[in-house]
């Protein structure tokens, strides 16, 4: 059973930089970063996967946001720098709770936090 909790967002001027944290209790081999914005769909920001690799990025965020997990922790980051005003969402944090044993990808979320702020003005 995986629990997801967001932390790290906060207001911040257009070109500043925030890090999410994403503390995970239990365990996902398949994890990602969503947001949303007011009036929008949800959006995949970035996929990690048991390795730690980061990948599918969304095309707004590449070069400007790195996903990463630290094992140890058992926690998810997201660096964000270069911020913009279209960066302003609720930002989530998501896992798969099977194991996933081909590409984890996006379609495998099923689990969700509650999600953390972030406002670029």
């Amino acid at each position: 059973h995986v629990q997801l909790v967001e932390s790290g967002g906060g207001s911040v001027q257009t070109g500043g930089s925030l890090r999410l944290s994403c503390a995970v209790s239990g365990y996902s081999n398949c994890m990602a970063w969503f947001r949303q914005a007011p009036g929008k769909e949800r959006e995949g920001v970035v996929v990690i996967d048991s390795t730690g690799s980061a990948y599918d990025y969304a095309e707004s965020v590449k070069g400007r946001f790195t996903g990463s997990k630290d094992h140890a922790a058992n926690t998810l980051y997201l660096q964000m720098y270069s911020l913009k005003l279209d960066d302003t969402a609720m930002y989530f944090c998501a896992a798969a709770a099977r194991v996933v044993v081909h590409s984890c990808g996006y379609k495998h979320m099923d689990t969700w936090g509650k999600g953390t702020q972030v406002t670029v003005s």
